[in-house]
């Protein structure tokens, strides 16, 4: 198989021949899902292999293929699915209910008004005509006129603009005009709501048009409520955070506030679309957000997600930070509206993740999450960190351990290494340390970190800290090897979602050989 994709690449059309072969019942399989029509996914899938062979040589890592197709299979389907959505002469709707057949007469005027139509297209000058067709009649969005034709969105965007003005005057009816006023602009009334600074970033470098709104929280540090803009819940999780990570309280507050302005400002557009990744920070992000909505009358708005695991190329995915602005644009436009069953499971699981009892989570777990595929592993990582049987030490502080007994010695190659192996977390610098600090601090240190002057916070970097030293103590390695309760010796005072555990004697302890929670002791 790899062999077929390497002479593939390399221009052998009969390698490709194979690879369209083996790979048509997956291909067909991703489009019949998306589309529940037969005959538009053959469409898009004929359409796909030829855009794949067009450009396979611009696929760097054979292996990656499978997912590049995939990928390639998506977008062609969105493009159906908008050509669906926008019908050029969608008189059929007016006034008509889904069961009744049109007669004669509307098959006759609706022919003669589409003929209209194409004939008032063809009388515009090429630039426009081209626009028109691409944008109106193939479904194409604006970026990706631009990619494949050159010149810039915006210029496209006239042109447009300007085909419709000339069409107002030609065509006679009045549907027509409404058609080409009501289709979809490019993304002109879109927010986008991101997690992080540098995805933003990019997406405002021609990937996306619209709003961006960047989601300012670190819900699995902390206590987090059902409600967090209550006074008393956001006035806790200030000073919490304040004090773990040195973020300000009044500006936790601000930021807080504002944010949760502009999303209550949704109704000002057409499609918010949610961009989000795998791992528990953006999924406790994402079940906070579903939550919000689900208890809100969308009205006209869309609400659009975009959530993935992996990217073709990227062995190691941790999240959309680490893409390119152009891996970016191949994600533009492949969200998915946002279901009913969605809304639900996503409050399901915010509810279950602020609630006292870590039970209610556990038992959401052992159900079917499928709608949102990636909750499941995130949440039940989220219950690994409590307290295990084994040594009362969490995933991140036994891992911690673990590393640092291999040979790694800085903070700095600690936080890479863990975080690497606990990716399913998503957790942060700030986070980290953080939890470095709790078990190197105190009278009963399991490390040690040699010339620490500071933990770096949200207010402070310490570069020099990120090449301390660091050594396992003669208790870290006790506890290490399971000859001593970490909860015995130090007690509890964490933090777990809205589940706060205190004192040497806890109700839920992690079980990592059944992988589930079970009574404490």
């Amino acid at each position: 198989m790899l062999q077929w994709i390497e002479q593939a690449m390399q221009g052998d059309r009969k390698a490709f021949d194979r690879l369209v072969r083996h790979f048509t019942g997956m291909a067909y399989a991703v489009a019949n899902e998306k589309l529940h029509d037969a005959h538009l996914a053959e469409d898009a899938v004929q359409e796909a292999f030829t855009e794949a062979f067009i450009h396979l040589r611009k696929l760097e890592e054979p292996n990656a293929f499978p997912g590049w197709l995939k990928m390639i299979v998506v977008r062609q389907c969105n493009r159906h699915l908008r050509r669906k959505k926008h019908r050029t002469i969608p008189l059929h709707e007016a006034g008509e209910k889904a069961d009744n057949k049109p007669g004669i007469p509307e098959i006759v005027e609706r022919k003669e008004m589409q003929e209209l139509l194409h004939a008032s297209v063809a009388a515009l000058s090429p630039n426009m005509r081209i626009a028109v067709h691409m944008f109106y009649f193939y479904g194409y969005s604006l970026q990706e006129i631009s990619d494949c034709l050159g010149m810039s969105a915006s210029v496209w965007k006239k042109r447009l603009f300007d085909a419709r003005r000339k069409l107002k005057g030609m065509l006679p009816v009045a549907d027509f005009v409404s058609v080409f006023h009501h289709l979809y602009e490019g993304g002109a009334k879109v927010l986008h709501i991101v997690n992080g600074d540098s995805v933003a970033d990019k997406l405002r470098q021609g990937v996306v048009q619209g709003d961006i709104l960047v989601w300012r929280e670190v819900y699995p540090e902390g206590p987090v409520f059902v409600d967090p803009a209550e006074h008393a819940s956001r006035t806790l999780r200030a000073q919490y955070l304040e004090k773990a990570m040195g973020i300000p309280n009044a500006e936790f507050i601000r930021i807080s506030e504002e944010q949760e302005k502009k999303l209550a400002e949704f109704h000002q557009y057409e499609e918010i679309v949610l961009w989000f990744e795998h791992d528990l920070f953006d999924q406790t992000m994402l079940g906070y957000l579903l939550h919000w909505f689900a208890r809100q009358p969308l009205g006209r708005t869309k609400l659009s997600l975009l959530c993935i695991g992996a990217y073709p190329g990227i062995e190691l995915f941790r999240g959309l930070g680490q893409l390119s602005v152009d891996q970016l644009k191949t994600l533009s436009g492949t969200w998915q509206q946002v279901r009913q069953e969605e809304l639900e499971l996503g409050k399901a699981f915010w509810e279950a993740y602020c609630s006292p009892d870590p039970g209610k989570l556990a038992k959401l777990l052992q159900g079917d999450s499928g709608s949102l595929p990636f909750a499941h592993d995130a949440f039940q990582h989220h219950l690994s960190r409590f307290p295990s049987t084994y040594n009362g030490l969490g995933i991140v502080e036994q891992t911690t351990l673990e590393m640092a007994h291999s040979g790694l010695n800085t903070p700095l190659d600690l936080f890479k290494h863990v975080g690497d192996k606990l990716h399913w977390l998503g957790m942060g610098d700030l986070q980290y340390w953080h939890s470095l600090a709790k078990i190197s601090q105190g009278p009963d240190p399991l490390l040690i970190i040699e010339g620490r002057e500071a933990f770096p916070d949200f207010a402070q970097s310490s570069p020099s800290f990120f090449q301390c030293r660091v050594a396992l103590t003669e208790l870290g390695l006790d506890v290490l090897n399971g000859k001593t309760d970490w909860l015995s010796v130090n007690g509890a005072d964490n933090w777990y979602g809205g589940v706060h555990l205190q004192g040497r004697s806890v109700p839920w302890r992690w079980d990592a050989a059944g992988k589930n929670l079970v009574p404490g002791f």
